[in-house]
C-alpha cells in the first residue's frame, strides 16, 4: 500500500512534498527534475567542525553550490561577564575565549588596560620577555593542534599523534612556569602574576631543542606526501582581494602572499628586539596554510631562544610595575603543603604595617581605578588580529570589553573557500581557517 508523493512548482523550481510511498517509485520521480539539490547540515555535533560550528550545506550531487557558518552553539558571555568583574578578574574570564590560545587573549586585555592606565612604558622588561616567550610557546602549542586534527580529518593518522606529543612537551613548561596547563591568567595588568621558577630557562632552551628535532616527524609525513598534496593544492582558494574584503587575517592572509603580521608592522612586548622571519606563500590554498604554520614553529624557537638569552640577563628583577596602586602581588612563595601561600611570605605581609595589609585586601577586593577613556590594542594570535576594544568609566571595573576575534571574522571565508567545490574538501578548508568557537561566541 504506497501513497503518491505529489509535486508543485514553485519560483524555486519543482518542490516534492513526501508522505510516504515506494521509495523506487519516489526516486524515479524526483531524477526526472533537471537540479537535485540536497541541503545538509553539518555539525554542530560533527567531529570535523572544531567545536560546535554547524554549517548548513546546500549540495547538488557532491559539489557544494552553497554554504552557509550557524554560530552561537557555545555562548558563554565572557565579554558581558567582565562587566561585573574587576580589571585584574576580567583576565580570568577571557583567557578562556579562545581556549587554544590563551596567553594572546590575556596579552591583548592587559596591552589595553596598562593604555588605559598610562604605564605601558612602566611595565618591567622581564615581564615584558616572559610574556613573549609564552606567547611564542603557545604559539606552538596551538599550531600543533591545528596541523594535527587537520591531518587527521583528512585521513592522515600519525600527524595527530606526534603534534599532540610536540604539544604535551610545552603545556608541561606552562604547567612549570604558571600552575596551569590552560587558561593560565599568568598575564595581569602590570606584568604576569609570578616569576618563572628557577631553573626554568634550562628546561625551556631543553624543550627548544627537542622540539626542533621532533617537528621534522611531521615535514617528513605530510611535505611533498603525495595524498597529502592532493587532498590540500588548489582547495579552500581565497585570493588577497577576498582577504581584504572578508577582514580576514593570519595564516589565511599570509598564504596569499602577504607578509601581514602585527609582531613586524605594530610591534608591541617589545617584539621590535627579536629576530624572526614573517612567514608567506603564495598558493591561497590550504596546502599553503598548512606550510605557513609548519614554518613558523621554527620563527617561534628562534624567538624563545632570544627571550632566554634576554631572561639571562635580567636575573632578579621585577616582573610586576612598581606601582603599589596598581601592582598586584607577585613575589607570591607557595606554602609547603603546595597550595596557599608560605608562612614566610604571610608574616611579611603582615609584618610591613597595618596600613600595606589593609591596601593588600582594598586592591584585591575593590581592585584600583583605570582613568576614564577608551582604548584598541592588538596582539598576532595563530589565528590572526586578536584585537580588543576596552571603555573605561573611570570605575574599577570596565565599561565594555568587546574583541575583535580573528576565528570569526575568519568564518567568513568559509563559503567563498567551499562554494563549487566537493563536499570533502569542506573539511580541508575548515581546517585551514582553524576557527575555535570559543572565540567565536564569546
Amino acid at each position: 500500500m504506497t501513497t503518491q508523493a505529489s509535486s508543485r512548482e514553485t519560483t524555486e523550481g519543482r518542490v516534492y512534498s513526501v508522505t510516504g510511498g515506494d521509495w523506487d517509485s519516489l526516486v524515479t520521480e524526483i531524477g526526472q527534475t533537471k537540479e537535485e539539490r540536497v541541503v545538509v547540515n553539518m555539525g554542530p555535533q560533527h567531529p570535523s567542525t572544531h567545536g560546535v560550528l554547524r554549517l548548513i550545506l546546500e549540495l547538488e550531487g557532491e559539489t557544494v553550490t552553497e554554504a552557509r557558518a550557524g554560530i552561537g552553539y557555545l555562548h558563554t558571555g565572557i565579554e558581558k561577564n567582565t562587566e561585573y568583574r574587576t580589571w585584574t578578574q576580567g583576565v580570568t574570564f577571557v583567557t578562556r575565549m579562545d581556549y587554544l590560545a590563551p596567553l594572546f587573549n590575556e596579552a591583548a586585555y592587559c596591552l589595553g588596560v596598562e593604555k588605559l592606565l598610562g604605564i605601558t612604558n612602566d611595565v618591567p622588561e622581564r615581564a615584558s620577555v616572559i610574556r613573549v616567550m609564552m606567547m611564542e610557546l603557545n604559539r606552538i602549542s596551538s599550531h600543533m593542534v591545528a596541523l594535527g586534527t587537520g591531518a587527521l580529518e583528512l585521513g592522515a593518522l600519525s600527524p595527530m599523534i606526534f603534534a599532540f606529543r610536540e604539544r604535551e612537551t610545552v603545556l608541561d613548561l606552562f604547567e612549570m612556569i604558571s600552575g596551569l596547563r590552560m587558561n593560565m591568567a599568568y598575564i595581569r595588568p602590570g606584568g604576569v602574576a609570578q616569576d618563572i621558577p628557577e631553573g626554568a630557562v634550562t628546561k625551556v632552551r631543553e624543550a627548544v631543542k627537542k622540539l626542533r628535532t621532533n617537528f621534522k616527524d611531521n615535514e617528513k609525513l605530510l611535505v611533498g606526501n603525495t595524498i597529502w598534496m592532493k587532498r590540500t593544492q588548489g582547495i579552500g582558494y581565497l585570493d588577497l582581494a577576498g582577504c581584504i574584503t572578508l577582514g580576514v587575517t593570519g595564516p589565511v592572509l599570509r598564504s596569499t602572499g602577504m607578509p601581514w603580521d602585527l609582531r613586524k608592522t605594530e610591534p608591541y612586548s617589545g617584539y621590535e628586539n627579536y629576530d624572526f622571519d614573517v612567514i608567506t606563500t603564495d598558493t591561497c590554498d590550504v596546502y599553503g596554510r598548512f606550510l605557513i604554520r609548519m614554518q613558523e614553529l621554527e620563527q617561534s624557537l628562534r624567538i624563545i631562544e632570544q627571550a632566554c638569552d634576554k631572561l639571562d640577563k635580567l636575573q632578579g628583577a621585577p616582573v610586576m610595575v612598581a606601582d603599589k596602586k596598581i601592582a598586584w602581588p607577585a613575589q607570591l612563595a607557595v606554602g609547603g603543603d603546595g597550595m596557599g601561600n608560605s608562612l614566610n611570605h604571610i608574616r611579611e605581609i603582615m609584618g610591613e604595617s597595618m596600613e600595606a595589609l589593609i591596601h593588600h585586601f582594598k586592591l584585591v577586593t575593590e581592585g584600583f581605578r583605570v582613568p576614564a577613556g577608551q582604548v584598541y590594542s592588538t596582539v598576532e594570535s595563530p589565528r590572526g588580529e586578536t584585537g580588543v576594544h576596552l571603555v573605561s568609566d573611570g570605575g574599577t571595573h570596565p565599561y565594555r570589553v568587546h574583541f575583535r576575534e580573528p576565528s570569526f571574522n575568519n568564518l567568513q571565508s568559509t563559503a567563498a573557500m567551499s562554494e563549487g567545490g566537493m563536499i570533502a574538501d569542506i573539511i580541508g578548508a575548515v581546517a585551514s581557517i582553524d576557527p575555535v568557537m570559543g572565540g567565536v561566541d564569546r
